[in-house]
């Protein structure tokens, strides 16, 4: 096995890096992945998978966070530019992105499922000479875009994994599924491809993280603890306007509303019960300065060290929401826009990952387990599949980080590309090697 894969990867590591550039400079924000969804596809097409793209990939229903209209169409359009088939977009129509891809041996095996996450952020990408896509010129080409996560390196991982598992496909037992999914910023994907059904008779789940915390390449993580719970939500406060020097008194102001709601949601109690977490990271309100705003909105999160800690904090919030409502006379809306659950890795996995590596050339240390510290909406994956009696991990792959996730200068050594998919492959061949 060590040669087969040390053979593969030798052929595959400038494919890998090329393949991560190209992805870097098209960064496309959650339910509007649809050049990067295309891609995937045409790299998958003709490897022996079937693939499952829009509504046969997601419950339409259950995704979350989906952007307004005009957004979508903008991003339809940017795809057509950057020549999406006709026919591909319409069946991502209205925000449907993302894909699945399976394969069957036809041979009675177990069912392993491979999760990589596709989406960007909306920052905007440094420019300067010590920033290494902008010194090479791989930067983001959309301005206020960028993949500042990694998630570009997680789906070339997937990718490589896939021309790995054509390469060695008549080798094999069992069933495999890899999902390619849209809109984890925010935690808004995974629900959507968890109800349509891909994790139900899955035996071994996998998925993992580039980063998190700063270590050399070869470094994993065999799985990871310390999951916060999370809540997105979105507040629309509905006022009156005014003439702010004639007629004040005939005015509802919703942006004091907001500005009251912004300043009290940091004042919430903490809970003794664990790690709690609330952040308000927008506001927008009003018009100008003579005018009595009638509009305000926030954009703010909540996290708990497990799902209840987060209920609290979401509970608390929507408490804070309504008062600073009433207190100005003014109508609340309030839209839950992401949401994601605490969950573990199975201990079980350690001692497998590091019986997998064994003989590895790239991965020089295999840690146990390491806490994430953040949210990660594949936890509705991990607890489907545990749920259903199966095993589920969450790794993590070592890199310096010359900047934290989501900063303007966020990248990563490209030699992880390498040892992820290399961790990946042997943890494959171990289940489902004839």
């Amino acid at each position: 096995m060590n040669e087969q894969i040390n053979s593969f990867l030798a052929g595959q590591k400038d494919a890998l890096e090329s393949l991560r550039r190209e992805l870097h400079q098209h960064p496309e924000t959650g339910w509007t992945e649809y050049y990067t969804t295309w891609r995937i596809a045409s790299e998958l097409e003709g490897l022996g998978f079937t693939l499952a793209v829009g509504q046969d990939a997601l419950v339409s229903e259950a995704r979350m966070g989906v952007p307004e209209a005009e957004e979508l169409a903008e991003a339809e359009e940017r795809a057509r530019s950057l020549g999406v088939p006709e026919e591909f977009i319409a069946k991502m129509s209205g925000g449907h992105t993302g894909l699945a891809a399976s394969y069957d041996s036809g041979v009675e095996g177990p069912h392993l499922a491979f999760r990589f996450d596709i989406d960007a952020l909306p920052i905007k990408e440094a420019v300067i000479d010590s920033h290494l896509p902008a010194k090479e010129g791989f930067s983001s080409k959309w301005k206020g875009r960028m993949h500042a996560c990694a998630h570009d390196g997680h789906t070339t991982i997937g990718i490589g994994l896939a021309r790995f598992i054509a390469e060695v496909k008549n080798d094999l037992k069992g069933k495999i599924t890899l999902i390619f999914q849209p809109a984890e910023e925010g935690s808004r994907g995974a629900v959507s491809m968890v109800e349509k059904g891909w994790l139900d008779e899955v035996d071994y789940f996998l998925s993992g993280h580039i980063g998190i915390t700063s270590m050399e390449v070869g470094a994993i993580a065999a799985g990871t603890d310390g999951f916060l719970a999370t809540s997105k939500i979105n507040v629309v406060f509905h006022g009156k306007s005014a003439h702010a020097g004639v007629a004040p008194q005939d005015g509802n102001n919703a942006l004091l509303a907001a500005a009251s709601a912004a300043v009290h949601l940091h004042g919430i109690s903490r809970h003794s019960g664990g790690a709690t977490r609330i952040n308000v990271g927008r506001i927008e309100a009003g018009s100008g300065r003579n005018i009595i705003s009638d509009f305000g909105k926030l954009e703010l999160e909540t996290r708990g060290e497990t799902t209840e800690l987060n209920e609290y904090m979401a509970q608390e919030a929507k408490r804070v929401i309504e008062a600073a409502a009433a207190m100005h006379n003014v109508e609340a809306e309030i839209e839950v826009v992401g949401q994601g659950i605490g969950a573990g890795s199975d201990e079980w996995f350690v001692e497998e990952v590091e019986r997998a590596v064994e003989g590895s050339g790239r991965i020089s240390r295999v840690i146990p387990r390491l806490s994430l510290g953040g949210s990660e909406d594949a936890t509705y994956m991990m607890k489907r599949v545990q749920e259903n009696g199966g095993k589920a991990t969450y790794m993590l792959f070592g890199t310096p980080l010359p900047a934290g996730h989501h900063h303007p200068e966020f990248d990563f050594d490209e030699g992880v590309l390498a040892a992820g998919v290399e961790t990946y492959a042997r943890m494959l061949m171990r289940y489902l090697e004839k």
